[in-house]
């Protein structure tokens, strides 16, 4: 099955784990679509530091990442997950959240248990809500949603602050309050992560963060420990950005892109190809004056 021919909670239902490639803004979203991926990531810390300049760390509103969603699930012929940080409130925040993302088109919507202001999930001082509080926000998502397309998945925080044992009971709990996909973040080894895959039935999302908590393991390892589901939030955007600092020093330093060496570029006429001008010349030559 590939992503045009099905939803994410179809693809899920076939064997084999989903990569999902994160996604930060619209040249990044335009390229791994073009790739043929079971689904996409709309990473949360990547959309904000790419749209905003800023950390992830509960700085944007519902409002900008809801525009977020929509301007790539619009575009986009791949299923897209959403990160949705806490819902950006209560429970009637959550409801909202919960629908806006849906209509906006996403086809999974992440929560987590986080107190607000949230931060990225491999950075220190995360602190989580009490578990009842977040049971009551899946069961409202889950209840919110106007079709059964629209996978809830539930993260909690717990293992950083209050240990593996209490990551294991929330996402017991948040299962039976009608979460979808579970993400159990920042596991710190991988007997860690294999307990986890032993400790549900339900699918597991991965979290792969090249230098963070958790190591980065390979598809076969993942799908032999129980995991469905893995997303890459920031492979691309880490290495974006180191090509763009080796450019724009070598500029700075030499006052010219002459002689630029150690950098693949993309060909200017492949970056045209990917940004559709090709529609804009067909359409031009159709409608010549």
């Amino acid at each position: 099955m590939t992503a045009a021919t099905g939803t994410l909670r179809q693809r899920l239902a076939q064997p084999g784990l989903v990569a999902a490639p994160g996604v930060y803004d619209m040249v990044s979203l335009r390229m791994a679509d073009a790739m043929n991926f079971d689904a996409l990531y709309m990473t949360g810390f990547g959309a904000v530091a790419s749209h905003l300049g800023l950390p992830d760390a509960g700085l944007a509103t519902y409002t900008e990442m809801v525009g977020r969603v929509k301007a790539m699930a619009t575009m986009a012929n791949t299923p897209l997950i959403a990160d949705g940080d806490t819902g950006y409130g209560g429970l009637l925040n959550v409801r909202h959240t919960v629908r806006g993302y849906e209509e906006a088109g996403a086809q999974a919507i992440q929560l987590e248990d986080q107190e607000f202001p949230k931060k990225c999930g491999h950075t220190p001082g995360r602190r989580v809500i009490p578990l009842e509080d977040m049971v009551r926000k899946i069961r409202v998502a889950a209840e919110s949603r106007r079709t059964p397309d629209l996978l809830i998945i539930a993260r909690t925080d717990a293992r950083t602050s209050l240990g593996l044992d209490e990551a294991l009971r929330r996402g017991e709990a948040y299962a039976k309050a009608g979460a979808d996909i579970l993400f159990i973040e920042s596991p710190e080894s991988e007997e860690e992560m294999r307990r986890i895959g032993q400790a549900f039935h339900q699918p597991l999302l991965a979290n792969m963060v090249e230098g963070g908590r958790t190591p980065v393991l390979s598809k076969a390892d993942l799908q032999a420990i129980g995991y469905k589901l893995a997303i890459y939030p920031v492979s691309a955007l880490l290495a974006a950005t180191a090509a763009m600092r080796q450019v724009y020093r070598h500029l700075r330093e030499q006052g010219s892109s002459a002689g630029l060496a150690g950098v693949e570029l993309l060909a200017f006429a492949d970056l045209t190809r990917l940004m559709g001008f090709e529609d804009v010349w067909d359409f031009e030559k159709r409608y010549a004056e």
